[in-house]
């Protein structure tokens, strides 16, 4: 029988990182030894305290449809997190838990975009962006940037691409892939320009708000002439070691946040019943209960950027927040190594998993067609091997 897909489907991109994940287990089960260093999950267990709330939760018999913004004491859990964190004042209107901050992304895009509105997204991004837009029927606009610039957009590029269809502005920070961290000062730079678009909407991806190493975390919506036109999208997947626990969340316009409840409604209905109550443990917590986890992984950058470092071809800035490097490696373009010819990061980034056995992603997928990311999501002896083989490989 011949397929017949949507052209929605036919047309949308395969995550780049769950797509090299795929690779590296498929060739493990090859037998090959591969190092993983591709995919955005901490290595470590998530917190007794945050499971022993859901054993709780198991044995209290929470085991019934949920609201679909969430438990009531999980929103005034994440309202205290916003006030205590981020200074951000909401109420229960303003907040809707969703299964992962994916999803999150997805209803915001969902509910405000219509056909042809355009979503400006600085590069690099996060590899599911462009695609989210995409699936709501928008038109992703990449604002370029550059190591020189240490992967941040400046006002000036920001007025640059606004246009008349301009409806949203998506970025991370720190950012995914590259890991800078966009201080109040920059980021007041860029409200400046947009408080003349008073139409835009901000979404501001504060997934690794903690995994941060310059200091203080800023949120858009801390402007009181911002805040009513940003949304805030936060989760605890990445600083609470949380991953397959899929719980993500919104602080948002109340308008807003009613559309996403409404769509994910029709979606999903509510997210886990267990893994909602955990998370009200997690986000009542301080945040030194996980410190022990973002000093592990300051320690690991510095072990990653020495090694980077000590590699001729890579240019690797230092990442300020988050648990990734993002080199260029353009200096290998026009290149054969080891009878493969490299063209572009696509190329290199093959290149490594079948010669060095290290999996990384390319950085076509985050918007960057010079750079790959590597993840130091993994051991210091991991690491060590990984850079060894990756070094060994590109000098032979």
């Amino acid at each position: 029988m011949q397929e017949k897909l949507s052209n929605r489907i036919k047309s949308m991109a395969t995550s780049q990182t769950l797509a090299m994940a795929a690779k590296a287990r498929e060739l493990k089960e090859e037998g090959k030894d591969i190092i993983g260093l591709s995919l955005g999950e901490p290595d470590f267990n998530t917190p007794d305290f945050i499971k022993e709330a859901a054993i709780k939760a198991i044995n209290d018999n929470y085991n019934s449809y949920t609201p679909v913004d969430g438990y009531v004491e999980l929103k005034d859990a994440i309202i205290n997190k916003f006030k205590r964190d981020n200074k951000l004042t909401y109420d229960r209107s303003q907040i809707v838990v969703s299964t992962g901050a994916k999803q999150s992304l997805a209803n915001v895009a969902m509910v405000i975009l219509n056909p042809g509105d355009e979503v400006l997204l600085p590069c690099p991004y996060w590899v599911s962006y462009a695609e989210i837009v995409k699936l709501a029927e928008g038109i992703p606009v990449e604002i370029p940037t550059s190591v020189e610039t240490n992967f941040k957009i400046t006002p000036a590029q920001l007025e640059a691409a606004i246009t008349p269809k301009t409806r949203m502005i998506w970025y991370s920070s720190p950012c995914n892939p590259s890991g800078m961290v966009y201080s109040r000062e920059e980021l007041r730079a860029l409200a400046d320009v947009l408080k003349k678009y008073p139409d835009i909407i901000v979404v501001s991806d504060e997934i690794y708000e903690h995994i941060n190493f310059v200091g203080g975390h800023a949120s858009m919506a801390e402007f009181e002439d911002m805040y009513d036109r940003t949304v805030t999208v936060n989760g605890v997947s990445k600083a609470f070691a949380m991953t397959g626990w899929r719980i993500g969340y919104i602080g948002a316009p109340s308008y807003i946040a009613r559309a996403c409840n409404k769509m994910q409604g029709q979606i999903t209905s509510g997210a886990n019943c267990i893994a909602q109550r955990a998370v009200i443990t997690a986000l009542e917590a301080p945040v030194s209960k996980i410190s022990h986890m973002i000093d592990t992984f300051k320690s690991r950058r510095k072990l990653i950027i020495d090694l980077l470092n000590g590699i001729d071809g890579f240019v690797t800035p230092e990442p300020e927040g988050a648990f990734y490097v993002f080199p260029n490696v353009s200096a290998f373009f026009g290149k054969t190594l080891r009878g493969h010819e490299i063209l572009n990061a696509t190329d290199f980034s093959l290149f490594l998993l079948e010669e060095a056995n290290v999996a990384t992603v390319t950085g076509d997928a985050f918007g960057n067609p010079e750079c790959i990311r590597i993840s130091y999501a993994a051991s210091e002896s991991q690491i060590e091997e990984a850079l060894k083989r990756i070094k060994q490989a590109v000098m032979e």
